[in-house]
């Protein structure tokens, strides 16, 4: 074949244009970027626009043809420019500014999980970090006798992949709310959710997710191009209309929490779950994935959708807020089939969680110091949260939060309140981080860490009610 070497337009728009929407003047000429795309096939046009773009010869803030007049260069239908173009924007270098185009963005990229990662950079200023739920390492059981077992865990260095061992598996089967036909071990609970729906999901997707919802959820669902399609919540969950509303949209999957929600602290009861199996039993396609992060912490049991539509449910159950971050387990059960596909993604990376860690947890769940441990934590976390959140309701700040290690605190105007309580040294989560569609601003705040003394407490509370009642026109 004869190289064809057609000119392209030399594209040197600011790529500060194509992040403010605006789409330069002079695109990239059609006949030009045909001219140096060889297979015309979806796979064969993203391949050669990664080459141009990795080269630089498309520069960030290039103006790309249309899908239709590109796709009538190359002699091929739209459908197969669109396909390529999907494949370009997953990995984030191009970007469709709607009715305008699409753009270069630049060479490929990891997607970050932008609402997890911590913007903003205190110095020394931060006095206060109520950004971070984490566990008090404090409250935490001790982990040397739990290490020495899972040190003479059965198979020891032995490369069978073990998706649970027998230890671990004996010690969950009789707490968990259903009993599921398969088992797995995962690399705590958010990896557990992201092999799910890695696993379930394809590009462009809908799922049906809580609004609000953690932002590790939400991030999850973004690098794997899925659509979240919000489902409204009130103090006791998800409300049974949205969700039907929701799945009008035909989601594949319903990913929800069923105790503990972050941010909104509920779990869900009897009547409710109830409710939302009902409205699930009309849409069979759907899977639903049920994400217990707070596991053995949570103050009551949940009525899981798993115990009522168990042939279509996977719960996953983290223990690291428990029994400690460096653990790094969560228990997957669900229906053999979803377990399966989650197991052979995995063999693609690390294969199994270490067998050492999984009998390690498998010791201290049945290990009564350790209980009694973890019990005293779940106390104590209970207290903390309770006792800011009476301080702030006596200042006109109301919270629902009736489990979990946050609050999530009502506020007149996001930016306002973040500026105030950082101007004082204290850092808290953006509400809009945890939403799909944000109607109403909040703020997170961590409790896990609080100290219950009294009058820092009342400090701490009449900051954050300061906060919440601050507005923009009141800064200006």
């Amino acid at each position: 074949m004869q190289e064809n070497t057609a000119p392209m337009r030399e594209n040197t728009a600011d790529p500060a244009s194509a992040r403010a929407g605006e789409r330069p003047e002079d695109p990239v000429s059609v006949a030009g970027l045909a001219a140096r795309i060889p297979d015309t096939s979806a796979r064969g046009i993203a391949a050669a626009m990664t080459d141009l773009i990795r080269a630089g010869e498309l520069v960030p803030g290039s103006a790309l043809p249309t899908v239709r007049a590109l796709a009538a260069g190359l002699g091929v239908s739209p459908g197969t420019v669109a396909e390529a173009w999907a494949v370009l924007r997953k990995h984030r270098m191009i970007a469709t500014l709607g009715r305008r185009g699409s753009v270069v963005s630049g060479p490929p990229t990891v997607p970050h999980p932008t609402r997890y990662e911590r913007v903003g950079d205190f110095g020394d200023h931060l006095a206060l970090d109520l950004a971070v739920a984490a566990p008090d390492p404090a409250l935490l059981p001790p982990l040397e006798d739990a290490l020495l077992a899972g040190a003479r865990t059965p198979r020891l260095n032995d490369y069978a992949r073990t998706a649970i061992t027998e230890g671990l598996l004996a010690a969950v089967r009789d707490t968990w709310p259903y009993r599921p036909d398969a088992w797995m071990a995962v690399g705590g609970g958010y990896e557990g959710v992201q092999l799910l729906c890695q696993a379930l999901l394809v590009p462009g997707d809908r799922v049906a997710v809580e609004d609000p919802t953690a932002a590790r959820l939400l991030d999850i669902l973004e690098a794997l191009d899925a659509q979240a399609v919000p489902v409204a919540c009130d103090d006791r969950g998800p409300l049974a209309g949205s969700l039907a509303r929701a799945l009008e949209a035909r989601p594949a999957l319903f990913l929800h929490q069923s105790r503990a929600q972050v941010p909104s602290g509920w779990s869900l009861g009897p009547e409710r779950s109830a409710e939302l199996a009902g409205v699930l039993e009309g849409a069979p396609n759907v899977a639903i994935v049920e994400d217990d992060g707070l596991g053995p912490l949570t103050t009551g049991p949940a009525a899981v959708l798993g115990a009522r539509l168990p042939h279509r449910t996977a719960l996953v159950r983290s223990y690291s807020k428990a029994y400690g971050p460096d653990l790094r387990i969560a228990v997957v059960g669900g229906p053999r089939e979803m377990i399966e596909r989650a197991r052979v993604l995995r063999t693609f990376g690390t294969g199994w969680t270490s067998r050492i860690l999984q009998d390690a947890l498998a010791h201290l769940l049945t290990d009564e110091a350790a209980g009694r441990c973890v019990r005293e934590a779940a106390r104590c976390y209970d207290a903390r949260r309770s006792a800011l959140a009476e301080r702030l309701a006596e200042r006109g700040v109301p919270t629902a939060n009736r489990d979990g290690l946050m609050l999530w605190v009502p506020v007149v105007d996001e930016t306002s309140a973040l500026v105030t309580l950082a101007a004082r040294g204290i850092t808290v989560s953006p509400g809009s981080r945890f939403c799909v569609s944000y109607a109403r601003p909040h703020v997170r705040v961590a409790t896990s860490r609080l100290t219950r003394d009294g009058a820092p407490l009342d400090e701490i509370a009449e900051l954050i009610a300061l906060a919440a009642s601050s507005s923009a026109a009141r800064m200006e």
